[in-house]
């Protein structure tokens, strides 16, 4: 087993002072030191060559491989494997070569100051990420800690809230802390108008006004939430198909035709860090799969030009797979044998020929078949009546 030569530091705002005295020592005794301006700032009455990060941070990985044999230490802001790079760095080098030196984190920090259980509470990084993915997590009375991107990204969070019945929600930014300049910015989402250092965090306490978009990650949003032409996955069945197709964190969905996006966008916001491939020839609804990926949360939703099973070709193996459109024997035996084990494999129809097919492959595969029915009250006249929609035939089975 290879001896530890890498330490990865955690550094707060007080610099060499608040590390342990064992860690001091690591950071003192290195040979090379490697991290941003602001780290090498709080360390700076240590002798070391110095190196910073470079963009993008994959050329930086053979750059630590190199420098094996050395005493290496990698510092980084509070704890290094949490939001941090830390695990990146994990994933490319054995980890019994490296130590974790953890420090206070921005979020133990801003918990403490705020007075908030952690256990009570969403932590999320904006930081290098699109912003728009935090949307996800906006619900009444839930509290967030956000790490920023910038000095800009309160208040596009603000605007988020605010367009969404959330304006009374309150916003505080902390900077600096832990250090002889720390700072506090209080306000609302719809009041906000504070200048913020760029290095910041982020604490939202949501509330809803009796008028709030109500956008639970339970799947089952409403069908208005979405921009589509009609050809879309309805409410209820989209939440029985969500159902069959099980999101699990990290997990990769492939959405075969996947039109206003509507599946491939719950699934994501169903778990964290899940993430979807959408399949679909026409511009027009890659456009507003697109555009309802920004607006509901899930900006990392891919969308592939093309058809099944062509398309396919390439992609990453998926953990479940969805067929909603553009579905038949052929689409079907390629996705199943990309399909990992244990991946789950959903297929609606509502044409007579497409449900033919489901039922040959049901009869060669099994799985389960069911057919969905969904009538909704609507206006007849003075009254009210039931209008049904065509049904859906749903076939589904897990790979093992």
């Amino acid at each position: 087993m290879s001896e530890p030569w890498l330490h990865i530091v955690g550094i707060g705002e007080d610099g060499m002072a608040g590390l342990t005295p064992a860690t001091r020592a690591a950071v003192e005794a290195a040979e090379v030191i490697i991290g941003g301006d602001r780290h090498h700032h709080l360390s700076d009455a240590v002798t070391a060559e110095r190196l910073s990060w470079p963009s993008p941070f994959d050329a930086m990985i053979d750059t630590i491989r190199a420098l094996r044999g050395r005493r290496a230490v990698i510092l980084v802001t509070g704890d290094p494997l949490w939001f941090s790079v830390g695990a990146r760095i994990g994933r490319a080098i054995p980890p019994e070569e490296i130590v974790y030196h953890p420090q206070l984190s921005a979020f133990q920090l801003a918990a403490a100051r705020m007075g908030w259980s952690l256990a009570d509470t969403e932590t999320l990084t904006v930081h290098g990420r699109p912003v728009e993915q935090m949307i996800a997590f906006i619900q009444p009375d839930a509290r967030l800690l956000i790490l920023t991107t910038g000095s800009d990204t309160p208040g596009q969070i603000a605007r988020f809230l605010a367009d969404r019945g959330f304006g009374q929600s309150r916003l505080t930014v902390l900077a600096n802390m832990g250090g002889s300049g720390e700072v506090r910015f209080d306000g609302t989402a719809e009041g906000w108008a504070h200048e913020v250092p760029a290095f910041n965090t982020l604490a939202v306490d949501c509330v809803a006004a009796p008028d709030a978009a109500l956008l639970p990650r339970v799947p089952g949003l409403e069908d208005t939430l979405f921009t589509h032409d009609g050809t879309m996955t309805k409410q209820e069945v989209r939440a029985a198909t969500l159902a069959k197709l099980m999101p699990m964190r990290g997990a990769l969905l492939w959405d075969i035709g996947t039109g206003s996006g509507s599946v491939a966008i719950e699934w994501m916001r169903a778990a964290r860090y899940a993430r979807a491939i959408g399949i679909e020839p026409r511009a027009d609804r890659r456009a507003m799969a697109a555009a309802n990926a920004l607006a509901l949360g899930t900006p990392k939703f891919e969308i592939v030009e093309g058809e099944a099973p062509a398309a396919l070709d390439g992609l990453p193996a998926p953990d479940a797979i969805f067929a909603g459109g553009g579905f038949d024997a052929q689409v079907f035996a390629a996705a199943w044998a990309a399909l990992k084990p244990l991946g789950r494999f959903v297929a609606n129809a509502v044409t007579l020929e497409t449900e033919t097919l489901l039922m040959q492959l049901h009869a060669e595969h099994g799985g389960r078949l069911v057919q969905l029915s969904v009538a909704r009250a609507e206006p007849v006249g003075p009254y009210r009546g039931w209008r049904p929609s065509m049904p859906v035939t749903q076939w589904s089975l897990v790979k093992r």
